[in-house]
């Protein structure tokens, strides 16, 4: 249950600085407010014992303020704040978060988020797990409070233009690119 929603000015923020970018584009001055936010991984988990998609479901407070639900179902994910490279970034969220402790990731792609106003850019993985690599029951760490769900192909299928659902775009687009590629 949500109670007692406030919005406030950011002060000494850990994760997103507000600034006014002014730049002259063929020689026209512009401003632009832009945020400045981490970078991210997001990875896409097939379990193969279990034939299903491991998703995560989460609060998100600005979903909340657009929905009044604020509840998205979102591929594993994590923000690039540490020197590590990409993948054991990835590796740690997919232990946090879901549990397993998974293997070699398959890079799909990466691509810009929030283009018009943050340009974050998100790298997108792959990996198969199986129930032997499951060391925990995830949930994430901190703050966090993350359920983890686990998807049949069809309703994986369902997912991806189901607009009722609040989901991101890269599930959406990983999920494409898995049902396009096996």
């Amino acid at each position: 249950m949500i109670e007692n929603v406030k919005l406030t000015p950011l002060e000494a923020p850990k994760f997103v600085k507000t600034k006014s970018m002014s730049y002259e584009q063929d020689g026209v001055s512009k401003l632009w407010e832009i945020a400045e936010v981490h970078d991210s991984v997001a990875i896409l988990i097939y379990n193969t014992d279990l034939e299903k998609f491991i998703m995560v479901k989460q609060f998100r407070p600005a979903v909340y303020l657009k929905n009044e639900d604020g509840f998205t179902l979102e591929l594993c994910a994590g923000i690039v704040d540490k020197p590590s490279s990409l993948e054991q970034i990835a590796r740690e969220e997919v232990l946090e978060e879901c549990g397993y402790d998974c293997g070699a990731l398959e890079k799909i792609t990466s691509f810009y988020t929030a283009v018009g106003f943050a340009g974050a850019q998100q790298s997108l993985y792959y990996v198969e797990v199986n129930e032997s690599q499951k060391v925990s029951e995830g949930g994430g760490i901190e703050m966090e409070q993350i359920e983890v769900l686990y998807l049949s192909h069809k309703e994986a299928k369902a997912l991806i233009l189901d607009e009722s659902i609040a989901r991101t775009p890269g599930i959406m687009f990983a999920l494409s690119w898995w049902f396009s590629h096996h």
